[in-house]
């Protein structure tokens, strides 16, 4: 056995001592944080829009480094994933309610003309709702009631709405940063580590 492949199982077996709760708790303390850097900040609807956008984006990204650190470090942090895709759909569900609240003060005939006229907006909205069902069926009673094969099949939606989401963080920024295109490359990166899966749909 390796060095990594002996390191990763020792981390293993200390994670698997670990609720899942502190994941949750850690998630919450920074949507806290998020709220407050956001309502102390000069223009708060973009703060708070921001903030949210990149927790969705980091907690998204971290669920899919799940499997990689398992398949090359035998890292093992499976059950935690759950907790990491929920609280990224939970940001990004306070990032779309900010813009819609707050950016556009409920002004509902806004939302279909100001999706269709900026390209961004519309890429960022289609990553939302292909998440919509996959928060919705990551209860254990869905994957009883769907079965193993299709609950998998469902929730490879992920690495189309991760992709999509870091795309719509390179599109909204004025000037391309390089912290937007790190995260795409990352994005990208770690759906790339899953082709070979992904093709067999």
């Amino acid at each position: 056995m390796s060095a990594v492949a002996a390191i990763g199982l020792q981390i293993s077996g200390a994670a698997r001592k670990v609720p899942t709760w502190p994941v949750y708790l850690f998630g919450i303390f920074l949507g806290a944080f998020a709220i407050w850097d956001g309502l102390t900040a000069i223009d708060p609807v973009e703060v708070l829009s921001h903030n949210f956008g990149m927790l969705a984006l980091r907690f998204l990204l971290a669920s899919l480094c799940i499997t990689p650190l398992l398949r090359f470090a035998r890292i093992n942090l499976v059950r935690f994933r759950k907790a990491l895709g929920l609280l990224a759909f939970g940001f990004l569900t306070f990032h779309f309610l900010v813009w819609i609240f707050l950016d556009l003060g409920m002004r509902w005939g806004l939302v279909g003309a100001e999706i269709v006229k900026r390209p961004y907006l519309a890429i960022g909205f289609i990553a939302f709702i292909l998440l919509v069902p996959l928060a919705a069926t990551s209860w254990q009673a869905a994957f009883r009631k769907m079965g193993a094969q299709a609950w998998a099949r469902l929730h490879r939606l992920v690495y189309v709405a991760v992709i999509l989401g870091a795309v719509h963080f390179v599109m909204q920024e004025k000037v391309w940063t390089t912290e937007s295109l790190i995260y795409l490359a990352i994005a990208v990166g770690l759906v790339g580590l899953r082709f070979t899966w992904i093709r067999h749909w």
